[in-house]
């Protein structure tokens, strides 16, 4: 009689894994129902996005082909010194300030922006060129390091010192060049000093002498070391 006590225990196992197996596909059932409108949302959505990346694609391709043909035409009026027009566009020839606000998102027309920043530069339109420097782009490079030591410049001429310092330096550590970072290090230095900074100033001329020893700008920045370290000490003792 005991063997025949097995099956009713096996029975009830299955009976019981029948019984999960129920509770799980209606939990799924009803875990479905709640959320399938935000799931078949979702598939909308991407569905939307997989079909709208080719055309995307070509709309960048267009506006970067675009953006290419006219700087082109622009730029020998650019380099001719003629700010105003390579701003303003002559003729049929869209200008800088066009070409940037049309196309900003496109390489050509973030280097529209900066030559439309240089244009405003020597037209002596700080304020306007400042923005547009701070609107460009920049890459590691140099033509991201002179965008930098421009807005030191233009910081500069309004008498911001220690800001414009802050950004010679950033200019050199943008691009690590043996001929353009010592410069700006030596800038940054006398810009520093015009701040009342001589401490930041030392640590500039250091620099130049500590790792770039065969640069031009190094006779200069040990005596202009030697007169930041005289000026520091003389502000310390008083």
């Amino acid at each position: 009689m005991a063997a025949l006590k097995t099956p009713e225990k096996t029975s009830r196992r299955q009976e019981l894994r029948q019984n999960i197996l129920v509770d799980l596909y209606a939990r799924t059932l009803l875990f479905y129902d709640e959320y399938k409108r935000f799931a078949q949302g979702l598939g909308v959505a991407l569905l939307v996005l997989i079909l709208a990346i080719p055309g995307y694609i070509y709309y960048y391709q267009q506006q970067a082909e675009a953006a290419n043909q006219q700087l082109g035409q622009i730029l020998p009026v650019y380099e001719q010194g003629n700010y105003q027009q390579a701003l303003d566009g002559t003729g049929d020839r869209a200008g800088l300030l066009t070409i940037a606000d049309d196309y900003g998102g496109t390489s050509a027309g973030n280097l529209a922006t900066f030559y439309a920043a240089n244009a405003l530069y020597q037209r002596e339109e700080y304020d306007r060129a400042l923005a547009h420097y701070q609107r460009f782009e920049k890459d590691q490079d140099f033509i991201g390091a002179s965008a930098y030591a421009a807005q030191a410049a233009i910081q500069e001429t309004q008498g911001a010192f220690e800001r414009a310092a802050s950004l010679y330096e950033q200019a050199a550590s943008q691009y690590q060049n043996e001929l353009t970072a010592p410069r700006y290090l030596l800038r940054a230095g006398q810009a520093y000093e015009a701040a009342g900074q001589y401490e930041a100033a030392v640590g500039m001329y250091g620099k130049i002498q500590d790792e770039y020893p065969d640069a031009d700008q190094v006779r200069t920045a040990e005596q202009y070391l030697s007169r930041a370290k005289v000026r520091r000490g003389s502000t310390s003792s008083s």
